[in-house]
Order: C-alpha cells, then sequence, then structure tokens
C-alpha cells in the first residue's frame, strides 16, 4: 500500500503549481522523495526548489502540506525543503 499511498500524495502535488511558472511541482521536478508511515498516518515530503533564493518557497512548502493532509490516509505532512538559502526557517514556519 505504501507505494500506492505515495502515488496518491504526488497525485494530490500535482495540483500545486508554481506561481511563477504555472506548472505542476511534480511536474517540475520540485518534489523529491516522499516517505509515508501508513501506521501513524504520517508523510515526510522534500522540496527542492529550483532556485536557492526562491521567494515562493514557502508557500509552495505550505501548499504542498495542506494538500497532503487532504487525503484521509494522512493526518500529518512533514515537509523538508532543501537547497533553499532559508531552507530551515521555511521549514519551521511551515511545520508548526
Amino acid at each position: 500500500m505504501s507505494e500506492e499511498l505515495v502515488a496518491k500524495i504526488r497525485e494530490a502535488l500535482s495540483s500545486v503549481a508554481d506561481p511563477h511558472m504555472g506548472i505542476s511541482i511534480v511536474e517540475m521536478g520540485i518534489v523529491g522523495d516522499i516517505e509515508v508511515n501508513e501506521a501513524e498516518k504520517t508523510a515526510k515530503i522534500v522540496i527542492k526548489p529550483t532556485n536557492p533564493g526562491c521567494m515562493s518557497a514557502a508557500n509552495i512548502a505550505m501548499q504542498a502540506r495542506i494538500n497532503a493532509e487532504k487525503l484521509d490516509e494522512i493526518d500529518k505532512a512533514e515537509i523538508v525543503v532543501e537547497g533553499h538559502m532559508m531552507a530551515d526557517a521555511i521549514c519551521d514556519m511551515v511545520n508548526k
């Protein structure tokens, strides 16, 4: 089921568009690894912005979390932003 759930999460994230490009963050390759714990109904999603100074990284990360948590199978999604100059601050803000 985990592979199916990962696919379902990717599908949910595909409706999140990069505001500058107007293209899905999944299609752009911004979404990295997705790990799920079905027993705890949690997901860990890696977001890798294409630009280390991307002004929309926090918004993209928050939208990714919201969309993942809309799924019945996920109660809590943790977003891990990598490769951004403010990655730690964004992760702290998004995962509160």
